[in-house]
C-alpha cells in the first residue's frame, strides 16, 4: 500500500492544534448552551412530544447497533436493558440536551479508559514503542479528557448528571478485543490496539455528526462540531498508522518522515470518505443516566 509519510507527520501536529482551536471556540457556545437549557427548564416542564421523538429514533439506532455487533450484545442483555430504559418514566423525566451530553460524556470515558490500557502495553507506551504512536496515543487520550470535561460540565450545568461511565453497548466490544490484545504478540498486538481504537474514534466522530440534527441550539451545534472535527482527525491519523503496520512498514512512522520515500498516492488513506457518514453513530440517548 501506498502511503504519504508526510501526511501522517502534519496530521499529527495539526490534531493537537485543532484541538486547543475546538477548546476555545468551545467556551463560547458552553456558556450559552448552559443559559438556554436554564432558562427553558425554568420556565417550563420538559416537552413530552420532544421525548417521544427522541426515543423512537434511538430504538432504532439501538436495533441497528444490535444487528451489526452480531450475538456478543445481544447476549449480554446491554441492547435490551438500554431500549427498556429509553421507554422508562426516568429517561422521559430527562432532557434531550442531558441525555446527549451525557452519551458523549460515555464515548469519550471509554475513550480515556481504551487509550490508558493501551498505554500499559510495552509496545505501546513502554521504552520499546514506537515514539510517533507513543505520542499520539499519549495526546490524543489528553484531548479526549478534555472532552470528557466540556460534556460533563454542560450536563451539570443544565441539572443533569454528569455521566462518569463507559457507554454501556460498546463496553462488551472494548473489553473482548481487550483481552484478545493482551494475548497477542507485539507484531498483530499494535494491529489490535489502532483497529479497536480506530473503532472508537470513528463511533465517536459519527455520533457526533449525527447530534447536529438532533441540537436546535446554534452554540450546542458549534460545540459539536468544534469536538467532532478533532475525533476526524484521529480517524485520520489512526488510518494512515494502520496502513503503515499492514504494510509491514512500523520503521516509517517517523518525524519527520523520509521524504525520499513518499508514494505517489499523497494523503489518499487518511480520508475515505467525501461526506462523514452516520452508519456507527450512537444513538443519543444510549449513554443517558
Amino acid at each position: 500500500m501506498e502511503i504519504d509519510e508526510t501526511a501522517l507527520s502534519g496530521l499529527i501536529e495539526e490534531s493537537q492544534d485543532t484541538h486547543a482551536d475546538a477548546l476555545r471556540s468551545a467556551k463560547g457556545p458552553l456558556a450559552d448552551m448552559v443559559d438556554l437549557g436554564q432558562q427553558t427548564r425554568a420556565g417550563s416542564a420538559l416537552d413530552p412530544d420532544e421525548n417521544r421523538a427522541f426515543a423512537v429514533e434511538n430504538r432504532r439506532r439501538l436495533g441497528s447497533i444490535a444487528r451489526r455487533a452480531g450475538g456478543l450484545l445481544a447476549a449480554t442483555g446491554v441492547i435490551a436493558a438500554i431500549a427498556d430504559y429509553i421507554g422508562s418514566p426516568a429517561f422521559a423525566a430527562s432532557g434531550t440536551d442531558v441525555q446527549v451530553l451525557q452519551t458523549a460524556s460515555s464515548i469519550e470515558v471509554l475513550a480515556v479508559s481504551t487509550y490508558k490500557t493501551a498505554l500499559g502495553l510495552p509496545y505501546i507506551g513502554g521504552s520499546s514503542a514506537n515514539p510517533v504512536i507513543k505520542a499520539f496515543a499519549t495526546t490524543t487520550m489528553g484531548q479526549h479528557a478534555d472532552h470528557l470535561a466540556a460534556f460533563q460540565s454542560a450536563t451539570t450545568s443544565l441539572g443533569g448528571t454528569k455521566q462518569t461511565k463507559p457507554d454501556p453497548a460498546f463496553v462488551p466490544v472494548a473489553d473482548k478485543a481487550v483481552a484478545a490484545i493482551t494475548k497477542a504478540p507485539a507484531s498483530q498486538g499494535a494491529l489490535l490496539v489502532v483497529a479497536l481504537a480506530l473503532e472508537l474514534e470513528n463511533i465517536a466522530a459519527e455520533t457526533y455528526v449525527n447530534n447536529m440534527s438532533l441540537l436546535t441550539n446554534a452554540s450546542a451545534k458549534k460545540l459539536t462540531a468544534s469536538i467532532m472535527g478533532v475525533e476526524a482527525q484521529h480517524v485520520a491519523i489512526l488510518l494512515a498508522v494502520q496502513a503503515l503496520l499492514k504494510a509491514g512498514d512500523a520503521a516509517d512512522i517517523t518525524l519527520p518522515p523520509p521524504v525520499a520515500k513518499l508514494p505517489a498516492a499523497a494523503g489518499a488513506v487518511g480520508f475515505p470518505n467525501a461526506f462523514y457518514p452516520t452508519t456507527n453513530a450512537a444513538p443519543a440517548s444510549q449513554g443517558a443516566l
